[in-house]
């Protein structure tokens, strides 16, 4: 039975003809009803998990899934150094930003591991993970 957050799931039919829910993951209005999905496919070379200690992958873990049990809504409304979120500026990029990435697309830090940022975008109901922060030289962090 799904939950109350997600009374705009569609039916559709699974595997073996059973009807599974599907919510909607462009539409960001909509969307914000739900809960993330996070994304790996575009994980920096240089800001990737695999450069975590043991200790901050664990932290990423955790942080992931609490975030995962939230809807959007709840994410925006949450304090930025908690379960929240802030925007982050393209321009604060120091790294080249990838090219998918254009112009238009808005860049936001969730934390991991204390204020470590995971830098990334939304798109409807994913979060692309591009950047694990871990060391505090992807933008200039202030004093």
């Amino acid at each position: 039975m799904p939950d109350k957050r997600n009374k705009r799931l569609k039916n559709k039919k699974g595997a073996g003809g059973k009807k599974i829910l599907v919510p909607p993951t462009k539409d960001t209005l909509s969307s914000d009803l739900f809960c993330p999905i996070f994304s790996f496919e575009y994980l920096q070379k240089d800001y990737c998990v695999r450069d975590c200690q043991a200790a901050e992958k664990a932290d990423f873990a955790v942080q992931l899934r609490q975030l995962s049990e939230l809807t959007w809504r709840e994410l925006r409304a949450a304090p930025k150094h908690g379960l929240g979120y802030e925007k982050i500026s393209q321009s604060a990029i120091q790294p080249a930003i990838p090219p998918h990435i254009t112009k238009d697309v808005n860049l936001i830090a969730f934390r991991f591991s204390g204020a470590k940022p995971m830098v990334g975008y939304r798109d409807g109901r994913l979060f692309y993970v591009i950047w694990l922060d871990r060391a505090f030289s992807l933008y200039n962090h202030g004093s």
